[in-house]
């Protein structure tokens, strides 16, 4: 095949991670067939050993940034790619281990671990946008392989992304799903959480947990206070807005202020 007619190279990059992002990608069932024939699979441990040499036209990366040597890996992955997306919430926000990042990461190091001075690792677990540029950011933990579908077809054809950045709460509206927190009076992190997991909690009368995290300019102030008003404690506050999340400027912020309230 002429140079000029071949595939796209696509690669998939893991750093601290659960592996469930990489997952939605396999799980694409019959569109991964569309996707593998029209890229080439470079680089994806978690679906074939073989390896194809960069540089890579596109690169999917899942996972935060928590030890020397991902803050290392990570520069040299964005030197090899043209296009750069980081895929979940860990990629995107530090992930649940991004927790680390409000209390002494040497304190759970002694704790779980015989011996600790083996362990090298970062006093924070940070998104991957905070090393290196990000050329898109896919939500979720783990993302909706709808729009892992969409972030793929928009690269192949050279547009930007149709991710919306809107909240959860205007998907509960055209989907006709009464608001638990008005209908119920259940605390959900939906008003400023960003929408693509097709409304799955409201629709069973749960309250949103925030895995697309912030929507864009949310409110996390009146959303605190309304909480409040549910009759919502603090330390509760703070342990919703510290999730998948957690190291989401919006979210993080939030919750440092609820904390150094005394909580």
């Amino acid at each position: 095949m002429p140079a000029d007619k071949r595939n796209p190279k696509l690669a998939v990059w893991k750093f601290a991670s659960c592996d469930g992002c990489q997952l939605s990608l396999l799980d694409c069932e019959d569109e991964l067939l569309a996707i593998a024939g029209a890229v080439e699979i470079a680089n994806f441990p978690e679906a074939s050993r073989a390896i194809v040499k960069a540089p890579y036209d596109l690169s999917l990366v899942e996972g935060s940034i928590t030890t020397p040597h991902d803050e290392q890996r990570i520069h040299q992955v964005r030197k090899v790619s043209k296009v750069l997306v980081t895929i979940g919430a860990c990629a995107t926000a530090g992930g649940i281990q991004a927790l680390r990042n409000f209390k002494d990461v040497h304190d759970f190091v002694s704790i779980v671990y015989a011996s600790p001075d083996y362990i090298s690792t970062l006093k924070n677990s940070t998104p991957i946008d905070e090393h290196v540029f990000v050329d898109f950011e896919l939500r979720g933990c783990p993302i909706s392989k709808q729009q892992l579908l969409e972030v793929v077809s928009a690269f192949l054809n050279g547009r930007k992304p149709n991710i919306p950045t809107y909240s959860l709460c205007v998907d509960c509206k055209r989907k006709g799903v009464a608001c638990v927190m008005v209908a119920q009076g259940t605390p959900c992190m939906g008003p400023v959480t960003q929408t693509g997991c097709g409304v799955l909690c409201p629709s069973y009368n749960r309250g949103c947990y925030g895995c697309f995290g912030p929507m864009e300019n949310p409110d996390t102030r009146a959303l605190s206070e309304w909480w409040t008003k549910l009759g919502v404690k603090d330390e509760d506050i703070i342990r919703s807005l510290r999730t998948f999340n957690a190291h989401a400027e919006e979210f993080r912020k939030e919750s440092i202020k609820y904390e150094a309230s005394g909580a």
